[in-house]
């Protein structure tokens, strides 16, 4: 009933691209359709971002960050990202392949890192893909030995090289100490993003909002990053930028579908999800918890990417994005008809 009622019409497709020429009009346009698509889906809070090729376009802010308090979320509202985190450690592994560091064919947990990242396992019968997020956790011990530091202190290192400071490696980073090679300063930073985190809510059938607990207790690298729109721009902008990573080649193999038993692509890539749209590539990550979901849309050739960060489940809720077709989601076909023409 609830992802029927989500379901774009036509009618509002083609509104929207019906004025995809004029910047504002089309952002402010698209922005009132996802306050629509959040109240349906009765998302308590919602930020959403949409990044050009090299600045950000607009930021909006919907509903509440803590429905209590009557606090409305605002850029710099922290939320949970969930399975997103695995964009940040497929990153980190990516540049531990561009510094040949590791390779990406190395074994580990009985497969190899490039399986790992892309959800797939070697078969009989060729290569399946079968997504699962626990799987990542391997990694962290990867991380740690190429960049000689923890997992979670090369996290941080990359949020600070971005001036994320509106981010947190996990929702116990305020239980640092110096000796996991934190400073005084970093960890009272953390507290104070955590202070400020949205609060999570579970949303039942009639649409009641009760505050819950986040999934994530600390960060591994499939989920527990903390972040905001505005902070995770930055981090999409130094990936376009070539910031983070340099060679185009480890970008062309992050963003190509491996092929499965019946040499058809598969639908996840190297941290990404990877899949074609009216003819254009679209590569994309969400990440859910049982109070949180987030989402991250990129269309590369454009230089375009949506960011959306809730405070509840329902961003993500009913729809069989596992499966690996982003449209099946109404706010990300929203952003796709509107700039995909």
């Amino acid at each position: 009933m609830q992802r029927r009622a989500l379901i774009l019409t036509s009618a509002v497709s083609l509104a929207l691209i019906a004025v995809v020429h004029a910047d504002d009009l089309v952002l402010d346009r698209f922005g009132s359709y996802l306050e629509s698509l959040r109240t349906q889906a009765a998302i308590p809070g919602l930020a959403a971002s949409i990044i050009g090729p090299g600045y950000v376009m607009r930021e909006f802010v919907f509903g509440r960050q803590n429905i209590e308090r009557a606090d409305p979320v605002k850029p710099i509202t922290p939320f949970h990202l969930d399975g997103v985190t695995q964009i940040v450690t497929a990153t980190l592994v990516l540049r531990c392949a561009e510094e040949n560091r590791l390779s990406l064919d190395d074994q580990l947990a009985g497969a190899t890192l490039r399986q790992l990242l892309s959800h797939t396992s070697q078969q009989p019968g060729g290569l399946v893909f079968a997504y699962r997020l626990d799987r990542l956790d391997a990694l962290a011990p990867v991380v740690a030995a190429c960049r000689d530091e923890s997992f979670r202190r090369s996290v941080a290192d990359l949020l600070e090289q971005n001036s994320m400071f509106d981010s947190a490696p996990g929702p116990d980073s305020t239980t640092l100490r110096a000796s996991d090679g934190f400073d005084q300063t970093e960890i009272d930073r953390y507290k104070r993003v955590i202070d400020r985190l949205a609060t999570g809510y579970t949303v039942n059938t009639q649409g009641t909002a009760s505050t819950s607990s986040y999934a994530a207790s600390t960060l591994k690298p499939s989920g527990g990053l903390i972040t905001t729109i505005h902070d995770f721009a930055q981090f999409d902008l130094a990936l376009k930028k070539g910031v983070l990573l340099h060679k185009d080649s480890i970008w062309q193999a992050a963003w190509t579908a491996p092929l499965g038993a019946n040499g058809r692509p598969l639908p996840h890539g190297l941290g990404w999800f990877v899949q074609s749209y009216n003819g254009e590539l679209v590569v994309w990550q969400f990440g859910s918890g049982n109070a949180s979901a987030s989402m991250v849309v990129m269309i590369p050739n454009r230089g375009l990417t949506l960011i959306l960060l809730a405070n509840s489940a329902g961003l993500t809720k009913g729809f069989n994005l596992t499966a690996g077709d982003v449209s099946v989601s109404p706010f990300a076909k929203a952003f796709l008809n509107t700039f995909l023409r």
